[in-house]
């Protein structure tokens, strides 16, 4: 098994002992009184709630993912499907079939604000594109939640986060340290350039490189697949051909990291070149079969879509309002906390390899 750091965080999952800890008072929070929406979103996060008022049952949830019909977000989706199936409400799915369209997100943004959803779940392709369409849905009363890939803060309620940027970019780093020796030029395949996450992960890896143990190592290169297979491939066989002594790839994205397994495992590099990221399990198995690639980490991303829907039902129900310190329970689950900026963390990836890869299916 591979060390966790000590200084990752662990998931904000706590039992209530007192609910006379958080404010007894319920109130919507719904910033449609007009007006500045900046200022009314942020009145809306500052209202009071409470974790105990009444679910509503009967609502529409809208989920955006960054794009439909992936093996991750099929996977997360139906996650979110679950648990707002679970809560009595109605589920819809919709989106754009391209890994870089913010516009088309746009588009569905309107689409479901017309369509007066009651909350809205979007992984966002940009963290500024979004944000005039998700205001406008604010301002309308419509409950905003981002999963996976976040807005700018005042774009949205709550964000729910796999884990915190660090600690994801930290561990897909030391896991290529891990198998390079921590030594040689390390290269980037990311997905969009615009991906909030996607840059968040980048910057800390970035960081963590200035740490004296990755003294040896060196970032030569980062690219963009746009979470294209086809690009994604090509992609990664640039690199190597950019970059003659290049010893290691991160690849913080399912579809990225995929593309790179299957290049590098019909190359000469195969083995010889290192590979890790974030990946799923059935993309990635016959590649941890066959040697290309040791080690890569994910969390699960049913979970992560569960949990969003569970926000997304507790802002609209009052339990919730995106402030700092309020708590709400998630099903089975349990309870969890939002940090600061409404942030709700699901927890710490798992570390995926030939000794636990066949425990997992998605």
């Amino acid at each position: 098994m591979h060390k966790t750091p000590s200084r990752r965080a662990s998931v904000l999952v706590a039992a209530v002992s007192s609910l006379s800890l958080l404010t007894a008072a319920c109130g919507d929070g719904d910033g449609s009184a007009g007006g500045d929406t900046t200022a009314n979103a942020e009145n809306a996060k500052n209202a009071e709630a409470s974790p105990n008022a009444p679910t509503r049952t009967g609502l529409t949830v809208g989920f955006l993912p960054k794009q439909v019909n992936t093996p991750y977000f099929s996977v997360a989706d139906r996650g979110g499907e679950r648990a707002v199936k679970s809560l009595g409400s109605t589920f819809k799915e919709v989106g754009t079939d391209q890994g870089a369209d913010a516009s088309g997100q746009v588009s569905h943004i309107d689409d479901l604000t017309e369509q007066k959803v009651d909350a809205i779940a979007v992984s966002a392709l940009d963290p500024d594109a979004l944000c005039d369409a998700l205001k406008q849905a604010m301002d309308e009363g419509i409950k905003v939640v981002t999963y996976d890939s976040d807005t700018k803060p005042e774009c949205r309620y709550a964000f729910v986060s796999p884990a915190s940027a660090e600690d994801i970019a930290v561990r897909q780093l030391e896991l290529l340290g891990e198998q390079t020796g921590y030594k040689g030029d390390i290269a980037i395949l990311s997905a969009a350039r615009t991906a909030t996450n996607q840059n968040a992960w980048i910057g800390s890896i970035k960081k963590e490189l200035e740490d004296p143990r990755y003294k040896d190592m060196r970032l030569v290169d980062v690219v963009y697949g746009d979470d294209q297979a086809e690009k994604s491939y090509q992609k990664a066989e640039e690199l190597l051909r950019d970059h003659e002594n290049l010893k290691g790839i991160v690849s913080p994205t399912t579809n990225g990291i995929k593309a790179a397994a299957k290049y590098l495992s019909q190359s000469s590099h195969k083995g010889e070149v290192k590979l890790t990221g974030l990946g799923a399990p059935n993309d990635m198995r016959p590649y941890i079969e066959d040697g290309t690639v040791e080690a890569f980490l994910l969390w699960d991303p049913a979970k992560l879509g569960e949990l969003a829907g569970h926000a997304a039902v507790a802002l609209a129900s009052g339990q919730i309002t995106g402030r700092e310190g309020q708590m709400f329970l998630a099903g089975d689950m349990g309870w969890f906390k939002l940090g600061e900026n409404g942030v709700i963390t699901l927890g710490d990836p798992t570390v995926f390899d030939a000794g636990n890869i066949d425990d997992y299916d998605f």
